[in-house]
């Protein structure tokens, strides 16, 4: 069985080859608003993650498909985060902290998919990438929060079971983190 890819095929714009997508969002950064209530490239990941996590590798068939990429990347690594918290509110915390943590972007030498991502063409580029990341990682933290923890403020042991797995055995996070 194939892997899910994006429906989103014709990014307006791109970084290198990764698309900048517009996603519903209250947090303040460069990425363009999505204003309809329409899925986004979020919830895309969102709804793929389950499936998409198990396969070793993945065909790119789009610029969208890198994007879909890092964000399957990063809920692994909240899903990882919020195995620890046991409220809610302890784990919205948790995501804020990890989002605007230090982080690699493509181009940089700890980025682990440079050989899949183009680097930024100058520093400009690589600002509004930076950025643009920042803010999406926000976005998806808070949303996978919302999942896991869902109505009960319980966390779910059917997301938090998909911890331990690495997409295309690859980790945003260096080894031992």
């Amino acid at each position: 069985m194939p892997a899910y890819h994006s429906s989103f095929l014709q990014p307006e714009t791109c970084i290198g080859n990764t698309a900048i997508l517009p996603f519903r969002t209250s947090f303040r950064g460069p990425a363009p608003q999505q204003l309809s209530s329409e899925q986004d490239i979020i919830d895309e990941a969102l709804y793929y993650f389950k499936a998409n996590v198990f396969f070793r590798t993945y065909e790119i068939k789009s610029e969208a498909d890198r994007l879909l990429i890092y964000i399957t990347l990063y809920i692994t690594e909240c899903l990882k985060k919020l195995q620890k918290c046991s409220t809610k509110n302890q784990a919205q915390n948790e995501m804020y902290t990890l989002a605007i943590s230090r982080f690699d972007i493509p181009g940089e030498v700890g980025f682990p998919l440079n050989s899949v991502y183009s680097k930024p063409a100058n520093s400009n580029d690589a600002e509004f990438l930076k950025a643009y990341l920042t803010q999406l990682r926000q976005e998806v933290g808070l949303r996978v929060c919302d999942r896991v923890f869902g109505e009960n403020g319980k966390p779910s042991k059917w997301w938090l079971c998909f911890a331990k797995k690495k997409f295309m055995d690859k980790s945003l996070s260096g080894p031992g983190q």
